[in-house]
């Protein structure tokens, strides 16, 4: 091969989990800069969820028709649409008291302190979601981090590519990257995945796959929720 047609050759798109990493980085930084969003934009952001999710009923229904070969519309509606909406409302009306700092006494020996504890977000979660319910089950943990004020990199399951898709398509349209990221690819990016360092990693899924997942989290002491 000669020099210029080493020249000219594209170069080489970068590994899938360089791409990660560097997502969780941009996030890490965007939300070390902006810090803890207020209660008016969290629920901002679960309003455009809420509002978007039952705009795409028809989209989300087809996808997830096709992935599983027929499923009716009636049944997304009620395992996938309502409790994602559900899950909002109730987020949204309870939001003022779960940021609300909590008194707590101190023991004698400080005295006449006071204490309280200041509920805060945690920064970057990572969401690994599964096949069998493959909208409601990535979107109810990501409206959870969305409330309690994290940044989100989700990875929904490749077993259902098309409803995958439409997550990934869906989510960009609502969120810039910095604040939520969808991940999609099969079992080395979900591996990959599970490998970066998140400050909170939830998983949905095989008690097998769980194990593994725990093993890939523990190198870097990511906290995580089976």
């Amino acid at each position: 091969m000669t020099m210029t047609a080493l020249a000219e050759a594209p170069p080489k798109a970068a590994p899938a989990s360089d791409r990660m990493r560097a997502t969780l980085e941009a996030q890490r930084a965007a939300f070390l800069r902006a810090g803890a969003p207020s209660l008016a934009e969290r629920r901002a952001d679960l309003a455009k969820l809420r509002d978007a999710i039952k705009q795409k009923t028809d989209r989300l229904s087809d996808a997830i028709s096709a992935d599983f070969g027929n499923r009716s519309r009636y049944e997304t509606e009620l395992a996938e649409v309502f409790p994602a909406l559900s899950a909002i409302r109730h987020a949204s009306s309870h939001l003022g008291g779960w940021m609300r700092p909590k008194k707590v006494s101190v023991g004698l020996e400080l005295m006449p302190a006071g204490a309280r504890i200041l509920y805060q977000p945690v920064g970057v979660v990572g969401i690994i979601s599964p096949w069998n319910y493959p909208f409601q089950l990535a979107i109810m943990p990501l409206i959870a981090a969305l409330a309690a004020g994290n940044r989100v990199m989700l990875k929904p399951s490749e077993l259902t590519p098309r409803t995958s898709e439409f997550i990934a398509e869906f989510l960009a349209a609502l969120y810039p990257p910095e604040q939520v990221a969808t991940v999609v690819g099969g079992p080395d990016v979900g591996q990959a995945f599970a490998r970066l360092p998140f400050d909170h990693l939830f998983y949905t899924g095989s008690t097998a796959v769980g194990r593994l997942v725990m093993l890939a989290a523990a190198d870097n002491l990511t906290p995580v929720t089976l």
